[in-house]
């Protein structure tokens, strides 16, 4: 199994499974992930990469999920000052956003 995340999209595409690909694009602060990190979901909920280092993941990836099944790329914001940045765990006191995008 492939730790790239790019391949796995290329691999679960060519296998006929859609997938979602996840890409930190700025950073403020102390962030987890530098610019660039990047997270692959397949539709049947596979994962490969990371973009904060498990702390918003789970959000990431349910952003992902929605992103497959509407066709319609996302840009998610996460900070300490963020409310919902402390209900996924991104305490580390900086701030991300993620461009989340369908791979076709």
């Amino acid at each position: 199994m492939t730790t790239d995340p790019l391949d796995a999209c290329a691999g679960w595409l060519e296998a006929g499974t859609p997938c979602a690909l996840a890409t930190v694009v700025t950073t403020w602060g102390s962030a987890p992930r530098p610019v660039g990190s990047k997270l692959a979901v397949s539709k049947d909920g596979q994962m490969v990469g990371s973009v904060s280092g498990g702390c918003v993941e789970g959000a990431v990836i349910e952003a992902a999920l929605e992103v497959m099944a509407t066709g319609t790329p996302q840009r998610l914001e996460f900070g300490v000052a963020d409310e919902t940045a402390w209900s996924v765990g991104l305490a580390c006191g900086g701030r991300i956003a993620i461009f989340v995008e369908p791979v076709l």
